[in-house]
């Protein structure tokens, strides 16, 4: 199983890829998307033409991204829900499943503990799969945290 996992963001998204066993997943690629500021709708261009890009690249079984949660602040709540759109644009667009998951699902098969802190999950990554010794952002370990956490996904939905 390859799976292509999305941590959606408007101005940064993760995006890795990961296959293999559940119990040794494999790094495959990952990256940091940082679209330029400027007009919302160029800027979701660049996302949609990135996941596309991976998508043609990379030949996923799936794609994983984040469930969208009701943040306190609604301006950066609504950029990430139009990222998502954009995303799952591209992914219908390729015919690719989606799987969805929580930020508790990803932290319970990453850690073991669904109320886990990011720190514990950022601390976990890098025991469960192999990571050149690169400097990655929050949001690119959290692409492969979710990768993870699809892998390890027995049941998925869809």
């Amino acid at each position: 199983m390859r799976i292509l996992a999305i941590d959606p963001g408007y101005d940064r998204m993760g995006i890795a890829v990961l296959e293999g066993d559940p119990s040794r997943p494999t790094y495959i690629w990952s990256d940091c998307v940082t679209p330029p500021k400027g007009e919302p709708s160029q800027r979701l261009a660049i996302v949609q033409s990135s996941v596309e890009a991976a998508i043609a690249e990379h030949a996923p079984d799936a794609l994983a991204i984040e469930s969208l949660f009701f943040s306190v602040n609604k301006k950066s709540a609504l950029g990430v829900a139009e990222a998502r759109g954009a995303v799952l644009a591209a992914a219908g667009k390729a015919s690719l499943p989606v799987r969805e998951y929580s930020p508790q699902q990803v932290k319970l098969a990453v850690t073991g503990y669904g109320a886990a802190d990011k720190k514990a999950v950022m601390q976990m990554v890098p025991k469960l799969v192999s990571l050149s010794p690169v400097s990655r952002l929050d949001d690119e370990l959290d692409a492969i945290a979710l990768g993870i956490a699809a892998l390890a996904d027995r049941y998925p939905q869809g």
